[in-house]
């Protein structure tokens, strides 16, 4: 792929800082990129979803609820990616905003969907299933592993703070608990909220990101709309490179290990063939399992993606001798740098890899 520089950050409009700009909380690394894009050289967000965690059963440190408690804004995707920080938002001060980004007008949302919707022995997500369920594939999969791997805190301690300031006593488990599987805090049905993945979406998110921080610091709104401007025409010609550089992939069968790419799919008409679990990352049951097998088995794909925020067992298990090579798609950004660069930066990653799968 032919990249022309997209230099987002010398894009944006210069313009001094003042005593009082808005102090920000985004909830991911993708959010995070896209607020500081707006922001430019007036401010830097604060990031509460450590880099590589998965923000659906996310365990706020202390550290980040004192982000939240000290935000004049919180700009995050809505309760439908994150469920777990409803609560914490609840306890923000009188004078603080909240910007969740579903609920700009004019989105093209999507649905929660399930490639095997409507076949027989439709995927069954409750536990009461697993208890019962003798599969050696899925008994190879450690449940244990998958949940708390997502949030090592050992491994992703990028604010400077030790595995003992995540306080357990501090987490309301409680409010863990809303997001249980087993207690049916993740719904199947509802609003995909991956819906940064298209850049359409993305660029409306800019406008309303400069409409808010407008509202706070009205002496800087002309900064924040030109930033907002700047960082769009940059992502729409991101957008147009994109789409000549998967167009010309044909068809590709793939399948994915968390159905987290639909709308990157939607927008660049590529297809994912199944997923191991479904967009909101609940564990999936033996129905699932042996239809998601069968799918495998059947041939014809060219390869799986998994995602740096998920254990990789249960893939490795449904495609065992099957010959299917495993790459990495992030939806998230885990390994590059948070900042006005991580989005763009994202999306090309991903189109790169979808094509080397395309190519393999």
């Amino acid at each position: 792929m032919i990249r022309k520089p997209l230099a987002l950050a010398c894009a944006i409009a210069a313009a001094p800082a003042i005593a009082e700009t808005p102090q920000v909380a985004t909830d991911i690394a993708p959010v995070h990129s896209l607020v500081a894009m707006v922001m430019g050289d007036l401010g830097t967000p604060d990031l509460i979803v450590t880099p590589g965690a998965s923000p659906h059963t996310y365990a706020l440190r202390p550290s980040q609820a004192r982000a939240l408690q000290d935000a004049d804004l919180v700009v995050w995707v809505g309760p439908e990616l994150t469920p777990w920080l409803s609560k914490p938002l609840d306890s923000l001060s009188d004078s603080a905003s909240e910007l969740a980004l579903l609920t700009v007008d004019g989105l093209e949302l999507l649905e929660f969907r399930d490639h095997f919707e409507g076949a027989e022995g439709e995927a069954d997500h409750e536990h009461d299933d697993h208890a019962d369920h003798d599969d050696h594939e899925h008994e190879e999969y450690d449940h244990e592993g998958h949940d708390h791997a997502e949030h090592d805190h050992d491994d992703h301690d990028h604010d400077g703070h030790d595995h003992a300031e995540h306080d357990h006593e501090e987490h309301d488990h409680e409010e863990h608990a809303e997001h249980d599987h087993a207690d049916g805090g993740h719904h199947h049905e509802g609003t995909d909220p991956h819906a940064w993945l298209d850049p359409e979406i993305a660029r409306a998110w800019l406008a309303a990101i400069a409409t808010e921080l407008a509202e706070l610091d009205p002496d800087n709104a002309g900064t924040y709309a030109a930033n907002a401007d700047s960082a769009g025409e940059a992502l729409e010609e991101l957008e147009s490179r994109m789409f000549s550089q998967l167009e010309s992939l044909g068809s590709i069968e793939f399948v994915t290990l968390h159905d987290a790419f639909q709308y990157f799919e939607h927008r660049f008409d590529i297809h994912s063939t199944a997923a191991v679990s479904l967009g909101d990352a609940a564990d999936p049951g033996p129905a699932r399992l042996k239809q998601f097998r069968e799918k495998v088995t059947a041939g014809g794909l060219s390869c799986a993606f998994a995602e740096p925020q998920f254990d990789t067992r249960l893939l490795d298990a449904m495609l065992d001798g099957q010959g299917i090579e495993i790459k990495t798609l992030d939806p998230l950004g885990s390994a590059l740098q948070p900042g006005p660069a991580l989005y763009p930066q994202l999306l090309e990653e991903m189109a790169d890899t979808i094509v080397s799968c395309a190519k393999s």
